[in-house]
């Protein structure tokens, strides 16, 4: 009983030092943007072939080239090139968003939210097609993205 005991305590102290990290990571605050189809494109014109890649244009395209869709919410983070590549890097983490999210975001035009962290940034589909409307950053301490 004793070993079972301790090996149950030891297993639960590992689980907890693979956790921290995530537990750790700051909430920034949020966006919303619809992935329209100029954002599938790179600013050379070929098409992109992720939806990492797909959701960097989009900040791109709203920051760098003032190409905004009516849904496309601004952001205190996204400006410059090398958060945007760092935007890309995070996106491109499995738990970024899921196969569907992926999916959706490179054979379409969601409206999207993206929750941004210090170390990473989760994508959620909000909306499908077209439409109204106004996005716009929600809650968060609006610290800054580390870049590399």
């Amino acid at each position: 009983m004793i070993k079972s005991t301790a090996n149950l305590a030891a297993m639960l102290a590992l689980s907890l030092a693979f956790a921290a990290p995530a537990l750790a990571d700051t909430y920034l605050g949020s966006y919303m943007a619809r992935l329209s189809e100029r954002d599938h494109f790179a600013s050379d014109g070929y098409r992109l072939d992720t939806a990492a890649q797909v959701v960097r244009q989009d900040r791109a395209n709203v920051h760098r080239f003032k190409k905004i869709d009516a849904e496309d919410g601004d952001d205190p983070w996204f400006g410059k090139a090398n958060a945007r590549n760092t935007l890309e890097q995070f996106l491109n983490r499995r738990e970024a968003m899921d196969e569907a999210t992926r999916s959706a975001i490179h054979n379409g035009t969601p409206l999207v939210q993206v929750d941004v962290y210090q170390n990473s940034a989760v994508v959620t589909i909000i909306g499908s097609g077209g439409g109204g409307g106004s996005g716009g950053i929600s809650g968060g301490s609006q610290g800054t993205i580390p870049s590399n």
